[in-house]
Parts: C-alpha cells; sequence; structure tokens
C-alpha cells in the first residue's frame, strides 16, 4: 500500500530535482571535452555497467524472459533518440531555456496516456495545466527569437521533441508489460540500448568524439553517470514503490526553476522577464497535470 508523501519524500524530491535540474549544466561544462551525443553515449555506458553490478548484488533478475523485450526495445530505443535531441540541442540554446522545454514532457504523457491507456482521461483541472504549460512554451520560444546571443530555435525545438519522445516513452512503459515488470529492468533496457546506440549515432553525426578529458570534463560526466542516470533514477523508483505517484510528480514542477536559476548562476546565461514568466508558467501547467484527484 503506497502512502502519502512525508519529509523524507519531499526532501528526497527537492534533492532529485536539483540534480535533474543541474544535468543541463554539466553537459555544457563537458562539451569543451566530449562532443555531446557521445557524452550520452558514455553516460549510458557508464550507468549500464553500474545497473548491472547493482542488480547482481540484488539478486534481480534482468535477462529472464517475460515477455518485455520488444516493448523494452522500443522503450529504449525512444530514450536514446531522447538524448540525441537533448544533447544536440544544448549546442544550440542555454541550459536553462532546454530543462524548461524538456520538462513539457508530463503534459505531452497525460495526453498520450488518455489515447492508450484506458481509463486515462484529462480532467478540467488537467486541461488547463496542458493549456498553461503550452503558453508557457509559445512565451518561451517567442523569446527565444529576441535573447542576445541570436535566435535559439534549433535549439528550443529539439527540447520540445526531446520531451514529446520522453513522454512516448513513459507511454510505452504504462501501455505494455513493462508496467508490470521491475524498474530496475525497465531502467536497464533504457539504459542498455541507448549504451548501443548513442556512440554510433555521435559517429553518423560525425562527430569528434573525446577531444580532452580534463578534471572538470571527468567531474561533469561522472555526475552525469553515476549520480544522474544511475542513483537519481533508481532513487525516484524507489520512492514510486513507497509512495503516491501522483504527489511525487507534483514536485517535477522544481526541475525546471532549478535548472533556469542553475544556467544563470553557473553559467551567467541571460534570464528575461518573458523567459521566467514561461518557465513558471510550465511548472504552473507540471502541477496542475500532475495533481492528485480527489
Amino acid at each position: 500500500m503506497r502512502k502519502p508523501v512525508d519529509a523524507l519524500a519531499v526532501s528526497t524530491m527537492i534533492v532529485l530535482c536539483m540534480c535533474w535540474g543541474f544535468n543541463q549544466i554539466t553537459i555544457k561544462f563537458a562539451a569543451a571535452g566530449i562532443s555531446p551525443i557521445m557524452q550520452a553515449g558514455l553516460r549510458s555506458i557508464i550507468a549500464t555497467t553500474l545497473l548491472l553490478i547493482w542488480a547482481q548484488l540484488r539478486g534481480i533478475r534482468l535477462f529472464g524472459r517475460d515477455g518485455t523485450l520488444a516493448a523494452g526495445v522500443v522503450a529504449g530505443a525512444l530514450f536514446a533518440v531522447e538524448f540525441v535531441f537533448i544533447y544536440a540541442g544544448l549546442a544550440y540554446t542555454a541550459a536553462s531555456r532546454m530543462v524548461v522545454f524538456i520538462y513539457l514532457a508530463p503534459c505531452f504523457t497525460a495526453l498520450g496516456l488518455q489515447w492508450f491507456v484506458p481509463g486515462e482521461r484529462l480532467n478540467l483541472s488537467q486541461w488547463a495545466g496542458v493549456l498553461l504549460a503550452f503558453l508557457g512554451v509559445a512565451l518561451a520560444f517567442a523569446d527565444g527569437f529576441s535573447t542576445a546571443a541570436g535566435s535559439t530555435l534549433i535549439g528550443d525545438a529539439f527540447g520540445v521533441i526531446a520531451a514529446a519522445l520522453w513522454a512516448a516513452t513513459t507511454v510505452v512503459i504504462r501501455s505494455t508489460r513493462l508496467g508490470a515488470t521491475s524498474a530496475t529492468k525497465t531502467l536497464f533496457y533504457q539504459l542498455g540500448i541507448s549504451a548501443l546506440v548513442l556512440p554510433v549515432a555521435s559517429m553518423l553525426a560525425g562527430e569528434p568524439g573525446i577531444i580532452a578529458l580534463t578534471p572538470k570534463v571527468l567531474a561533469s560526466l561522472a555526475y552525469q553517470s553515476v549520480i544522474v542516470a544511475f542513483a537519481s533514477y533508481l532513487a525516484w523508483f524507489w520512492l514510486l514503490t513507497r509512495y503516491l505517484a501522483g504527489r511525487l510528480a507534483v514536485f517535477s514542477f522544481l526541475t525546471p526553476l532549478f535548472g533556469v536559476a542553475f544556467g544563470v548562476f553557473f553559467l551567467s546565461e541571460p534570464l528575461s522577464a518573458a523567459f521566467l514568466s514561461a518557465a513558471l508558467l510550465v511548472g504552473a501547467g507540471i502541477v496542475l497535470v500532475n495533481r492528485p484527484t480527489k
């Protein structure tokens, strides 16, 4: 029986949202030494290795036949392409902007679930949340045309595409037998497939790959791999096994807000009133879409 959130869940969610909001910053940091898509590939390789060790120590079966292979491959492929767009998009837009567009995903997910999962229907409050989030994105796109660095349209669009792919991954997991398998195995499909696909995608894109492994670059890659892709995802799944998912998901609105703050503080990215308003609209939309119903 899952329980309402308590102090432990709240504090853990705040830390997780901070970790996820800082992830785009570390991608920018590491770009000086490793090409973006190759970064994503190395991240998945390291995280997959750690997950295999974790599963072995915990006695979690990852390779037994349970009818999830086809869905797992699809989810993994969507996950991989999502990160192609995130990492490549950061070459064209600010980290603070990218994190706001990525977190349009909960709204896309809500729209997708009502078509593919029986019983999932948006109520009036959720429709209002979707509308607010899309208004925020429209405002953010408009602001992108007038930034000091010029139009960020390509990177911003990549962020929206990544959000749609993230939502599609969630819908695949919820609407197939993956929804009944262990969270560790579901994560293994995503990390494992992306570990195979992303290095190849990097080579096909003509990236130089690994350029210079400075301490800053290595620390940034370690953060993405160990802290985010491995530890934070396991912590999130652990929370989902103990607390009501809807009440946890409400906290996801903090991630784009942390991302904007970190981008301004660590990368000196510009912050206009219009973009801050856009981020707040997206955050409000996430809250309404995920707000538990009675």
